[in-house]
């Protein structure tokens, strides 16, 4: 060691630099790959594809756009961010029931395949005109539920025809039992819906007269008798009193209902980076063995002993190089001694 410590160039900070940097490297390209455990989530999504999701009020790349459209943009996102060996599967909701165009599976190497999945989501797809929500919902845990998979149901909350003045159908599964999200899509202001003719083109807006402003189904509310127009055989419910149901607004409380009644989360989908860390936090992880190549890490720090190596140290030298030049009383006194140690001084 002391012959070692005796040579100039052991002495010399750039050469264990290059020597580290040359041992990290090796050790880089030696090292196999180590199998490490981490989260994937399966998340069986339905997409409400009815009437209210074609209102345009959600605000995407600084364009509005329907609510539809920013679900088929920020879906593929999503999918996109969730970790390999996640499982995704994709469904539809109008009326009170949901399809399901493909079960879950895998993201990373079947993404093409969900993205165009996706980007086909068209509202003419819709069996009926109803939307019945939490019935919907219903059905959602309890496919999702036999496919193993927590849930992701997209929608507005807009029920059509309203709910009852008993409100909600009481949900008969264990709450809790499936993990999942309620996303909520659209504003919060009133907004028209766009109204389209059979052919599919767009022929204005709805209005009031041509959606249910309150549910004509089952029992009369017992304050039915007090309206005008009341009859107890004929018109039981009394005049249709006015509201708002003909406008697209995104029904917040009536989906935190929904969410406390069944043991989902709900949140707002405003990014796909927000809707990944939601789902993650609402979904049922389920833990993967990953092989994981390492050898970026030791490679990296090769590259900054090499930083260090070519930059910092030159850069050190060249500060103290010019310090010493700076002082002309040092710079004597340094002429003096070789001078006297019979060397000339040029």
């Amino acid at each position: 060691m002391k012959w070692l410590a005796g040579r100039p160039a052991f002495r010399d900070l750039r050469f264990w630099l290059v020597a580290l940097a040359l041992a990290v490297l090796l050790a880089g390209l030696l090292l196999p790959r180590i199998r490490l455990t981490r989260e994937a989530y399966d998340v069986m999504t339905f997409v409400d594809i009815t009437m209210s999701m074609n209102t345009r009020d959600v605000s995407l790349a600084g364009k509005t756009v329907s609510r539809l459209e920013a679900v088929e943009t920020i879906l593929p996102e999503f999918v996109a961010g969730l970790p390999c060996q996640s499982r995704f599967g994709l469904g539809i909701f109008a009326e009170r029931r949901v399809f399901v165009l493909f079960d879950p599976m895998e993201v990373c190497e079947n993404f093409s395949s969900i993205d165009a999945a996706i980007e086909s989501i068209d509202w003419r797809m819709a069996w009926d005109a109803d939307s019945y929500i939490t019935k919907g919902v219903h059905r959602a845990i309890d496919l999702a539920g036999r496919l193993d998979a927590s849930l992701m149901f997209m929608t507005d909350g807009h029920e059509a025809p309203p709910l009852p003045y008993t409100g909600m159908d009481p949900f008969e599964g264990k709450p809790g039992e499936v993990k999942g999200l309620l996303v909520g899509v659209g504003g919060r202001e009133l907004t028209p819906i766009p109204k389209f003719d059979d052919k599919g083109n767009e022929v204005g807006v709805y209005g009031p007269d041509d959606v249910l402003q309150e549910s004509r189904f089952g029992m009369a509310p017992p304050t039915a008798k007090e309206r005008p127009g009341y009859h107890p055989r004929n018109n039981p419910f009394g005049d249709m009193k006015e509201g708002n149901e003909h406008l697209g607004q995104l029904k917040e409380e009536h989906l935190k209902a929904i969410a406390a009644q069944t043991g989902l989360a709900y949140a707002e989908m405003t990014s796909a980076g927000r809707l990944v860390s939601d789902v993650e936090r609402a979904a049922q992880p389920r833990e993967v063995v990953v092989a994981t190549d390492i050898r970026p890490y030791p490679a990296s720090l090769a590259l900054l002993l090499l930083v260090l190596l070519y930059g910092a140290v030159p850069l050190k030298e060249r500060v103290f190089r010019k310090a010493p030049a700076s002082n002309g009383h040092t710079s004597n006194l340094f002429a003096k001694i070789k001078m006297k140690e019979g060397f000339a001084c040029l």
